[in-house]
């Protein structure tokens, strides 16, 4: 698995980094909460290990902005906070798993690896294709016809409803549910302005046009041929 460890305690980081890469983990280690924060934006990670207290940006506020940005890699957060209420915060913040310090560093490698398995369960699609575009829902890639496209977090999770509905006519209205959240229409053209978006780097440049335009309906992702 590829990991992400956000703590400003070099030699516990290190230590803990040092057992993950021991059992054939690639780690990278942060020690700065926006730094962090940075870091699990600019690439696909199978879990994060976040600290509460940090520099810049503490462990719950960048957990938090993940979230709100539909980030959803696994987040074991580490804290010497103890309190159910605590807890209570870290999990609601978006955590998927808390871990109090000072703890047994196989207890940390056991539940880093149980957060891995979780985002892998079998029967569950984790890579879906239409035609010679496919999406990872695990490691967060999109690619067409052998080329790497990048994408931002809303992008990536309009592109996911799609596929996952590919061959039928999806609303505007169930676009505003679904990737935003909305239940009501906010009256922008929040929609129009990413679907125009996520074609020029899907559809432009490539052999035929997936995302296609249903006048008066809505939007199809189809196989063109």
């Amino acid at each position: 698995m590829k990991l992400l460890v956000i703590e400003d305690d070099i030699e516990m980081a290190e230590d803990v980094a040092s057992r993950l890469r021991d059992l054939g983990h690639k780690v990278e280690v942060v020690g700065d909460g926006r730094q962090g924060l940075a870091a699990a934006f600019a690439d696909a990670y199978d879990v994060l290990v976040v600290d509460r207290m940090l520099p810049t940006m503490d462990g719950l506020s960048l957990v938090r902005t993940l979230r709100k940005d539909d980030v959803r890699t696994p987040v074991l957060f580490l804290t010497t906070m103890a309190g159910i209420d605590d807890r209570v915060e870290g999990l609601e913040a978006g955590g998927d798993d808390y871990l109090v310090k000072p703890f047994a560093p196989a207890e940390l490698v056991a539940r880093v690896n149980a957060l891995g398995r979780r985002a892998k369960l079998p029967g569950v699609d984790t890579v879906l294709r239409v035609a010679d575009l496919e999406i990872d829902l695990v490691k967060r890639t999109v690619v067409r016809a052998g080329q790497r496209i990048e994408l931002q977090p809303r992008e990536f999770q309009l592109l996911e409803f799609l596929m996952r509905h590919a061959g039928q006519v999806v609303t505007r209205t169930m676009l505003l549910e679904n990737v935003w959240d909305f239940h009501f229409d906010p009256q922008t053209n929040i929609v129009e302005t990413h679907i125009s978006r996520l074609r020029s780097k899907v559809d432009r440049d490539f052999h035929g046009m997936l995302i296609q335009t249903i006048r008066g309906a809505g939007y199809l992702l189809r196989d063109p041929a």
